[in-house]
């Protein structure tokens, strides 16, 4: 008599998708802990070059560091872990500090004060949350045309803030632009060139960060460094919310934030669609809608908190690729590093002492390297046949104009300055505008870009279809 087959025994664990399956502790980890060095001097580069260009004291500078530190290491969970179909893109993606907010942030202080820094950052969080979605379906209105123009522009426009690190903020003081400073910005830059031609692995991906630690070394002997704010530190602490006052919301400042959020969107779109592609889980539209609206809290959190609006970083989108290694719990133990980093003041306050132009070194490689970047999106675009070069030329044009000419709109209203003053806002502006002219308006179809395809885009606005990679990432 034959017997009934038996029914089909459940799904190992080991049948879930590597996306989602737990890591060993220890290996977990380890891999948690490498995700933090490689993104760990761009994160906090950004509070050092904004506090030092606003010229405020080491203890403030960094109150800063352990604020980016703790929003970044918070974005970074929410992302990974997610919060139901409304927050996190649920991938092993690292969230930190973006170069993009710096240009923007830095007019606002210097026009309106602090308070409009955090107060319009929160205004521009709570609009990237309300248009994530919307950004999500219209994603092909930002091509590589339009995010390579901007990236560029955004490391073109910081170079000269390294520059003034290094020299100092003053041509008419007797120290500036000293001999042994730029000697040993030079220094800095060579041994991160030095790491990146002969190491390997992650070693090789920690250069900014060797020759920061090496230009500190050599700053000692050279009375450059002042530690003393470090002993009174506290070990374990965190600032009280919005420490420099009631936010504060002028028009001109919030439309510029708004823009840059959605730069940052436009940033983090293209790194999310390529870890999903590495990991093997394809973005629908609305994964991307919930990744970009974590971007979002980061400017509310960020506003709150003293931090800063938060991007997807490429430097980790690297290292999926490298190491292989698809568990986006691993990301979010790299969050809970963050976080105690933040919660360390003494931690932020050795950070924040770091002489200028060691800061400025290493952070004239990293603003480099923004811009190469940017040029390497562009290598995506298609010019033959087309205005796309036209487009890139004016969009660069006028991003780059209140940068060699800092005071250009010194006759036009406050808010115009804030706004055509900021090269990324600017650019932002440019770039968009002009490709909806060209290749949105005016004929059957837009000139296609590389990475989209029209069946995609309809796919896409569905929510059901993944969607594609839409060139070269750009970085955080």
């Amino acid at each position: 008599m034959s017997q009934a087959p038996a029914p089909p025994a459940p799904p190992a664990a080991t049948d879930r998708h590597p996306v989602d399956q737990m890591l060993p502790p220890a290996r977990l980890g380890l891999l948690g802990l490498q995700h933090v060095l490689v993104m760990y001097t761009g994160c906090v580069t950004v509070p050092l070059v904004f506090g030092a260009a606003v010229d405020l004291d080491t203890a403030t500078i960094g109150l800063l560091i352990n604020a980016d530190l703790l929003v970044a290491g918070l974005i970074t969970l929410l992302q990974a872990l997610g919060i139901g179909r409304v927050l996190g893109v649920r991938l092993p993606v690292v969230a930190g500090a973006t170069f993009a907010a710096v240009t923007p942030m830095i007019l606002i202080a210097g026009e309106y004060g602090l308070p409009a820094v955090y107060g319009s950052m929160i205004a521009a969080g709570i609009f990237g949350l309300l248009v994530a979605v919307p950004f999500a379906r219209a994603v092909r209105f930002f091509p590589p045309l339009v995010s390579g123009s901007v990236i560029t522009v955004i490391g073109l426009s910081l170079i000269g803030v390294a520059a003034g690190l290094i020299a100092g903020p003053d041509p008419a003081a007797k120290d500036y632009a000293r001999p042994s400073h730029l000697a040993l910005a030079g220094g800095i830059v060579l041994l991160i060139v030095l790491v990146g031609r002969f190491a390997r692995g992650l070693l090789a991906q920690l250069g900014v960060l060797l020759g920061l630690v090496g230009g500190t070394l050599v700053a000692i002997p050279m009375g450059l460094t002042d530690f003393s704010s470090v002993g009174h530190a506290d070990w374990v602490g965190v600032a009280s919310p919005f420490h420099f006052g009631a936010p504060e919301f002028p028009v001109a400042a919030v439309i510029s934030m708004c823009v840059v959020m959605l730069v940052i969107f436009t940033e983090s779109t293209a790194d999310m669609l390529a870890v999903g592609e590495m990991t093997g889980r394809p973005l629908t539209s609305r994964d991307l809608a919930r990744g970009l609206a974590a971007d979002g809290m980061s400017g509310i959190l960020g506003g709150v908190m003293n931090g800063f609006l938060d991007t997807v970083f490429a430097q980790n989108v690297g290292l999926v690729g490298m190491t292989r290694v698809r568990s986006r719990y691993v990301a979010a133990v790299a969050g809970g590093v963050l976080i105690l980093l933040g919660l360390v003041p003494k931690l932020g306050e050795i950070v924040a002492s770091l002489p200028g132009p060691v800061i400025g070194g290493a952070g004239l490689v990293m603003f480099a390297t923004v811009t190469a970047v940017g040029v390497n999106t562009l290598r995506k675009v298609p010019f033959e046949g087309t205005s796309n070069l036209l487009i890139v030329a004016v969009s660069i044009g006028v991003g780059m104009l209140p940068v060699v000419a800092p005071t250009i709109y010194h006759a036009f209203p406050t808010w115009f300055q804030i706004i055509a003053g900021s090269a990324i806002t600017s650019a932002t502006l440019a770039a968009f505008l002009l490709n909806l002219l060209f290749n949105h308006t005016g004929r059957r179809g837009p000139t296609p870009e590389p990475g989209t395809e029209a069946g995609a885009e309809t796919g896409a606005e569905a929510g059901t279809t993944p969607l594609t990679k839409p060139g070269t990432e750009p970085t955080g």
